[in-house]
């Protein structure tokens, strides 16, 4: 499929990339954009199909999964030892249910994440460190024109914006979370939530639209039983 603009003009891909990281109207059918999703969908359907794998297996799977290529610490005697080693590095469950591309998802250190997440990166998803989440989360960093005439099917543009949930939230189960929203530090997201707008930190928030219920109470040292 040769994408063009609405006057007919070929798209200039370094532009139409730099429009897409920047949440501008971009053109999502176009040559470079539909191999890079196939590019992804082979790496991630590769990951849920690895029955068994050791942790390092599955943490060089998701580097390439996200085109991250950082080197892993040098591989230890032992299994179990390089587990030790390894133990920092975002936990993601089998399997994931959908990924766009897998360059704009940024993982903070001793993240899990539960079995099918579902990334629509169209910009960037940041995670940071000590996030745990449910099964079935989904971040939509992609949206599109409500304006039909310009949404256009897949010839149309479309836009979004970057995703961001700070340290130390829980994301429930079955939680949607949109275009531009961040999540402050230290919040809760209940269930089958739908994120639309941020979240203060220290939040707990709930429905759909997610709003906030109450605060997490930190006045007290933290109760272990």
């Amino acid at each position: 499929m040769s994408a063009t603009s609405p006057d007919g003009k070929p798209i200039d891909p370094k532009d139409n990339l730099r429009r897409m990281a920047a949440g501008e109207l971009y053109y999502a059918f176009t040559p470079d954009l539909i191999a890079a999703r196939k590019r992804v969908e082979v790496a991630y359907k590769r990951f849920n199909k690895a029955d068994g794998a050791t942790r390092r297996e599955l943490a060089e799977m998701w580097n390439d999964i996200t085109q991250d290529e950082t080197p892993l610490p040098p591989k230890a005697a032992t299994e179990e030892e390089d587990e030790e080693r390894l133990q920092d590095l975002a936990w993601v469950d089998q399997p994931i249910g959908k990924i766009d591309y897998g360059y704009n998802i940024k993982l903070g250190k001793n993240v899990f994440i539960n079995s099918n997440s579902v990334w629509i990166d169209t910009c960037t998803i940041t995670i940071g460190d000590r996030v745990m989440m449910g099964p079935n989360v989904s971040f939509y960093s992609g949206t599109h024109p409500v304006d039909y005439r310009v949404r256009n099917g897949t010839r149309g543009p479309e836009s979004g914006g970057p995703i961001t949930v700070e340290e130390d939230c829980w994301i429930g189960g079955n939680v949607t979370i949109l275009a531009g929203v961040t999540i402050g530090r230290g919040s809760v997201i209940g269930a089958a939530s739908v994120v639309t707008k941020d979240i203060p930190p220290e939040s707990v928030a709930v429905g759909s639209p997610a709003r906030v219920i109450k605060k997490v109470d930190t006045s007290q040292p933290p109760q272990y039983q």
